[in-house]
């Protein structure tokens, strides 16, 4: 689901009395929108946004690049979620001439997206470990971002 509109202030204000009582060490928000972000930047500092960004859906690309110039940290979820079945085709190729894996694909581009997003992804083996941390050197070259990148215009 996405950010509901409405106003973060009084939840806010709230964490920012328990950060000041050293209660609360860091402030994060999750599904919002850029103005939650910066209605919620004049009541407290926020560390960290998590929202749903993947390849496919791309909705929040200002809002990484607006968090980077800030020193605000970026966890997307549902990282390889919601392609289309031509979207999945554009990653599956990238993946096949790169010999790697879809997943390692869009977790590769996500860290090479903006120094501020943080991954977490989910894993049910240390197979599946393995594989995702594998894309921490999977070099992307030009016309794989280019052909990825063009996924999410396609989604748009």
């Amino acid at each position: 689901h996405g950010p509901a509109e409405g106003s973060l202030e009084e939840p806010l204000t709230a964490l920012a009395e328990l950060q000041r009582q050293g209660l609360v060490r860091h402030i994060g928000l999750s599904n919002v929108t850029p103005t939650q972000v910066a209605d919620g930047r004049r009541i407290c500092p926020i560390e960290c946004v998590q929202n749903m960004y993947n390849l496919a859906h791309r909705d929040d690309d200002a809002l990484i690049a607006d968090l980077a110039r800030h020193g605000t940290a970026y966890v997307p979820f549902f990282p390889l979620g919601g392609f289309t079945p031509l979207q999945s085709t554009a990653l599956t190729a990238v993946s096949s001439a790169l010999g790697a894996t879809p997943m390692q694909v869009a977790l590769a581009w996500l860290l090479q997206r903006s120094p501020n997003i943080l991954l977490i992804p989910g894993t049910s083996s240390i197979g599946h470990l393995r594989e995702d941390l594998a894309a921490v050197d999977l070099a992307l070259p030009p016309d794989a971002v280019a052909t990825l990148d063009a996924i999410g215009t396609a989604a748009a």
